[in-house]
């Protein structure tokens, strides 16, 4: 070969695209690229609700360190042409080992919104949660994905003729599994929030709007959507603010998880747990257990989920699946968590990151890159399917 041709082999012309969007995500590598171009691509506010977490932010950071210091056990010398990253969860195959976890108020951060996640989440066969703050309706997001599985997060208000009316709409959209989250008593204004105004009612200085305007192209797509708000919880009635309040309940117990087994028709998983003695005490009552610190966004200090993984499954495994959340960034994160002992893992800010980068095509690009990056490190363990790990295979350091 001469020098000229191996030049040319090396000197391969990058891919391209002609639309400005599509170079962006082109060159976002990992979850982190896309965090960096949603920073720039939406006003202030609207990154720091997504990317900020309760107080000093201490249970994100901790939970981010903790998947950090994992350390892999790596096997050599196994043919890993071809490896299998299908997991069954709560009674489905699907075909990557995760969730998307229930983040509200999509349409906020872009105007494609929750339809557009679901329809992705559709295209890579996971399953795609929908918070009771979305702004969205369920009907509709059905519509985005007919033949998706979706979940339904629920805050349990203290009116349960409400809460049967989200039940209702629940069932009539074709959700089979509903996500009751025990961990939000209160509301908790984020310093972040505070600082850029985004309380209730809103108190944002000169200064933050100033900012705002200086993402033009955010706001014509918003303009042309149209204003987005609680498209779910729409069905319950009242104004924005009353029906925010009005789903943190303070009283919630384990009567209303009884209760709520009785009722709903499909799979029903408890998530916001964070110890051993709770995923016990609520273990005979659902299908599933949801290990989250609710991304960092409720307690600060709370424990890390993640290390609480193995205790749980021990104790609570061979009756209920158990999943886990918060501090996931990567596919690697991912393959650590099903190691571990979880059925699967939940992913938020990082397809968040995806949909306020380029809207539908930054959640494809955030879902590429995670599929991307289970396979390699599947390959580079040694391990030729997801269901083959163990946590021989994981130690935490």
């Amino acid at each position: 070969m001469s020098r000229s041709s191996r030049m040319n082999t090396l000197l391969k012309p990058p891919k391209m695209a002609w639309n400005a969007t599509d170079r962006r995500l082109l060159r976002a590598a990992g979850i982190q690229d896309l965090r960096a171009i949603a920073k720039k691509q939406v006003p202030r506010m609207v990154f720091d609700y997504c990317d900020g977490a309760a107080d000093g932010e201490i249970s994100l950071n901790r939970a981010r360190d903790t998947f950090a210091g994992l350390e892999f056990q790596p096997s050599v010398l196994r043919d890993v042409s071809v490896v299998d990253t299908g997991r069954t969860v709560l009674g489905q195959r699907q075909r990557l080992p995760f969730v998307l976890a229930p983040v509200g108020f999509n349409r906020v951060m872009h105007a494609d919104g929750e339809s557009a996640v679901a329809s992705v989440a559709e295209q890579f066969g996971v399953p795609y949660s929908v918070s009771t703050l979305a702004t969205t309706s369920l009907a509709d997001v059905a519509a985005a994905a007919p033949g998706g599985r979706r979940w339904f997060q629920l805050y349990f208000a203290e009116d349960r003729g409400m809460v049967k009316e989200l039940l209702a709409c629940a069932e009539e959209a074709g959700f089979d599994t509903i996500l009751l989250t025990l961990d939000t008593p209160a509301s908790v204004p984020r310093r972040r929030d505070i600082r850029n105004g985004l309380t209730i009612p809103p108190s944002m200085s000169l200064g933050t709007f100033a900012e705002a305007w200086l993402h033009p192209g955010y706001w014509m797509r918003q303009i042309r959507a149209g204003s987005p708000k609680p498209q779910v919880l729409a069905a319950t009635g009242g104004s924005a603010a009353d029906m925010i309040k009005r789903v943190f309940n303070p009283r919630l117990c384990l009567d209303d998880v009884e209760w709520l087994r009785g009722v709903w028709y499909g799979r029903l998983v408890a998530k916001g747990v964070q110890s051993v003695a709770d995923a016990g005490r609520v273990a005979d009552l659902v299908d599933g257990v949801w290990l989250s610190s609710h991304g960092g966004r409720k307690l600060d200090r709370a424990p890390v989920p993640v290390e609480l993984l193995p205790d749980v499954v021990d104790e609570v495994g061979d009756r209920v699946e158990v999943l886990v959340d918060t501090g996931i960034t990567s596919g690697a994160d991912i393959v650590a968590a099903i190691a571990l002992g979880a059925t699967a893992a939940a992913v938020g800010r990082s397809y968040q990151y995806g949909l306020m980068a380029g809207g539908r095509r930054g959640v494809v690009r955030a879902l590429e890159i995670l599929s991307r990056e289970i396979e390699v490190t599947l390959k580079l363990l040694g391990v030729t399917a997801i269901d083959q790990l163990n946590r021989s295979h994981v130690r935490f350091r």
